[in-house]
């Protein structure tokens, strides 16, 4: 009798993967939540700045990078509250698939949901505090998914702690806030760079810290996660 062939890992990714889409795709719930939460973030900072363009324009990276680091709480916090609910998590516990690939789709999954976020959220930002992008769309992009996926892979390994807790809607953003802002920092930065330009070529470097902070807890999600959702 054969035994049964192990589900390789970059399979099982894919289709946990295109499962979270087609939830979020069909409830659409949490992406409309996520879109007026920024929203209304981006002009919240306005109000609270009032007329001076100048500081607003000065500012306008941190001011995006907070936008999404907040909405990156619902978000992050949702992505497992569904698992818990329905006791899906328990499920896929017992599939005969690497542990691993829960954290690799959720991960995937959160990052691609706050670059999308952020592509919306561009637009909006270069309208109200009168920005322009001076280094390109592609030097944004790579700015914004670089940090999008700082974001998502330590929020990815709290949300699944935090999910088991009463307090989890006030735990996660403990946990996560503190170790997030080197890479908040070096995003911001980015950013302030790409739309003001870079003169002095300062750009590179917030690239490698924010390359070096994924590359460390990426690593640290995908070793470290099979232990994380251990009962």
């Amino acid at each position: 009798m054969r035994k049964p062939r192990p589900i390789s890992l970059l399979k099982t990714v894919g289709v946990l993967l295109a499962k979270d889409l087609l939830i979020e795709w069909r409830t659409r719930a949490r992406l409309n939540a996520l879109i007026f939460f920024a929203l209304a973030t981006l002009l919240l900072f306005s109000f609270a700045v009032g007329p001076d363009t100048k500081l607003l324009a000065r500012n306008a990276g941190g001011y995006l990078w907070l936008a999404l680091l907040f909405a990156s709480v619902l978000a992050l916090g949702e992505s497992f509250r569904v698992e818990q609910e329905n006791l899906t998590l328990d499920g896929l516990r017992l599939a005969p698939a690497d542990a691993r690939a829960i954290f690799l789709s959720k991960a995937l999954g959160n990052a691609l949901l706050l670059v999308l976020l952020g592509a919306l959220l561009i637009p909006v930002m270069v309208a109200l505090y009168s920005v322009n992008v001076a280094m390109g769309v592609g030097a944004f992009a790579t700015t914004l998914v670089l940090g999008c996926m700082a974001i998502s892979a330590p929020g990815t390994v709290y949300s699944a702690i935090a999910s088991n807790a009463r307090a989890r809607d006030v735990l996660l953003p403990l946990l996560l806030f503190p170790l997030i802002i080197p890479a908040l920092l070096a995003a911001a930065k980015a950013t302030s760079l790409v739309l003001q330009g870079d003169p002095m070529n300062q750009l590179g470097s917030w690239y490698w810290l924010l390359f070096g902070f994924n590359l460390i807890y990426w690593g640290l999600g995908f070793v470290l996660f099979p232990r994380v959702i251990e009962d």
